[in-house]
């Protein structure tokens, strides 16, 4: 299934009263944001691109807690505002929603707007399928859900060019692919619920 089939899908499927959510997961690189935002394109007017990523804790409460090395892992996040989140965008016509600013590594609290016109939700994440409490909550929040299934391999590639893109260097991007993300990653894949649909990646 493309991109195409998927939106016609989508498009078939949300005929119905409320907002519609899809639940778009997939471990690190493997092509998440650019497929929700393909989708969001091609569903066209009413649809738009919601990021978990906006619920990562601040750097401060990470180094605090011992977590400065795991960012990304699923206890670097703030699952419950998140599940608050979801929870309102099924029943609110206006939530204002968090942006992760990747230049400044800092989540920017209401920096966007979901308003009733926003009517299809590609809603995007690593964990939004995770059976592990209390990510597990999110389940019955959405109406489709959708898996990118990708090698390792391809996951390392990418990976590799996004931390070089981000300015660090070889050594420094292989270890922190090899001890924060690909243990991510793992996780992403063997701790996910089955998605109704899987879409296999290069």
């Amino acid at each position: 299934m493309n991109c195409k089939d998927l939106a016609m899908l989508i498009q078939a499927r949300a005929k119905g009263p409320g907002r519609f959510l899809v639940a778009l997961a997939g471990p690190p690189a493997s092509g998440k944001s650019t497929l929700a935002a393909d989708l969001a394109a091609a569903l066209g007017k009413g649809a738009r691109v919601v990021p978990m990523d906006g619920f990562h804790y601040d750097d401060a409460v990470l180094q605090a807690r011992g977590l400065r090395s795991r960012k990304g892992a699923p206890e670097t996040f703030d699952v419950h505002g998140f599940l608050h989140q979801v929870r309102r965008l099924r029943d609110e016509e206006e939530v204002a929603i968090p942006i992760f600013d990747r230049r400044l590594e800092i989540s920017r609290a209401g920096a966007d707007i979901v308003g009733p016109d926003d009517r299809i939700l590609i809603v995007e994440g690593n964990y939004l399928l995770l059976d592990d409490a209390p990510w597990c909550q999110l389940a019955p929040l959405f109406d489709l859900t959708v898996f990118l299934d990708v090698p390792e391999a391809e996951l390392i590639r990418r990976l590799t060019d996004r931390w070089h893109h981000h300015g660090k260097t070889e050594a420094a991007a292989q270890d922190w692919i090899a001890s924060n993300d690909l243990p991510n990653a793992l996780t992403v894949i063997t701790r996910s619920r089955p998605a109704e649909i899987t879409l296999r990646g290069a």
